[in-house]
């Protein structure tokens, strides 16, 4: 094969494989993580600030129809969940080891002088075999999102009043005189477990998680997330953060500023509280090259606009922890 060829291939191949984490290496990797308890799989309901639908768990600990065990008890499940942010290949077992065979064929036709593709007759075949994986591949992710949507339509329930106007106002006033930052009504509604009323105090630790995780992963300091999230959430941000350290990336999201939340739904299931809030937040994003600290993606002097749901979860009445992040269609 000529050498432009072999360029050219080698390229598109580190293309197809890496570019999905470009653009998700803030944390929780632009996917569906977590833990929702007996709601993992129901959607949130809307909310003025995620007045769409949320994207179904892709990476979770507990089993779809049974809710997660308390946390650092007995039947706490620690998930083995491929990383969204490593790549498409990354997320699918089947394509990894697929991929693997390939060039491991394309290394022993070097090997034995039949050139790197030379097992695959020629360029042009092996293209053909990519596009013929690339087809089948898409087929399979789309069948999945349609299964994981119906699912989760089938689960979601009407929202229903969960804040008070007063209430809502006194989050405000409790979070600040920025406007920006003030939390609105919401629904307690949902499938599972009974509604509960929260004060300024539980909306104060959202906020204040949200700046903590985002800072803390911007100084690759798992202690310091440690503090707010679930061990589930703290094993994604872990093997995000591993994943970003073998492409020899940094990922920072700092001055991360609240711009508006809605509380989506608040309940309690035996001992422990949850409650899921729709947060649309700006922050510098940016994706820098260890080795020389190039920009690999994002603008050091622009801000991005985020909107996730946050799930929080506390134990008898302790403190409140991320459990589950949800990316909004």
């Amino acid at each position: 094969m000529r050498r432009p060829a072999f360029l050219l291939a080698a390229f598109a191949a580190a293309a197809l494989a890496l570019a999905p984490a470009l653009a998700d290496a803030r944390p929780g990797g632009g996917a569906s993580s977590g833990s929702r308890g007996s709601r993992t799989y129901s959607a949130p309901p809307a909310t003025q600030t995620a007045p769409g639908t949320a994207v179904p768990m892709q990476r979770s600990a507990t089993e779809p129809g049974r809710p997660s065990a308390p946390l650092g008890q007995p039947g706490y499940q620690r998930p083995f969940q491929p990383n969204p942010a490593g790549g498409f290949f990354s997320r699918s077992p089947f394509m990894a080891g697929l991929m693997g065979g390939l060039i491991g064929a394309g290394l022993g036709g070097l090997l034995f002088g039949h050139g790197l593709f030379g097992g695959f007759s020629g360029f042009a075949s092996f293209l053909g075999l990519l596009l013929q994986i690339a087809v089948v591949a898409l087929l399979v992710r789309f069948a999945i999102g349609w299964f994981r949507r119906r699912q989760a339509a089938n689960g979601a329930q009407p929202a229903m009043a969960g804040i008070p106007g007063g209430l809502a106002r006194q989050a405000q006033d409790g979070m600040g005189d920025d406007s920006r930052r003030a939390y609105g009504g919401g629904g307690g509604g949902g499938s599972g477990g009974q509604p509960i009323q929260l004060t300024p105090a539980d909306f104060q630790a959202f906020e204040h998680a949200l700046q903590t995780v985002n800072a803390a992963w911007s100084r690759q300091d798992e202690q310091g997330m440690r503090t707010v999230a679930t061990p589930e959430m703290m094993q994604y941000f872990g093997n995000d953060l591993a994943d970003l350290a073998r492409r020899g990336w940094r990922n920072e999201t700092r001055d991360t500023v609240l711009e508006k939340g809605d509380l989506a739904e608040a309940w309690r299931e035996g001992a422990r509280d949850y409650a899921t809030v729709a947060m649309r937040f700006s922050q510098v994003d940016v994706t820098t090259r260890l080795s020389d600290g190039a920009v690999v993606e994002g603008d050091p002097n622009r801000r991005q606009t985020v909107t996730e749901l946050w799930t929080f979860v506390r134990t008898q009445g302790g403190p409140w922890l991320l459990s589950a992040i949800q990316q909004t269609r």
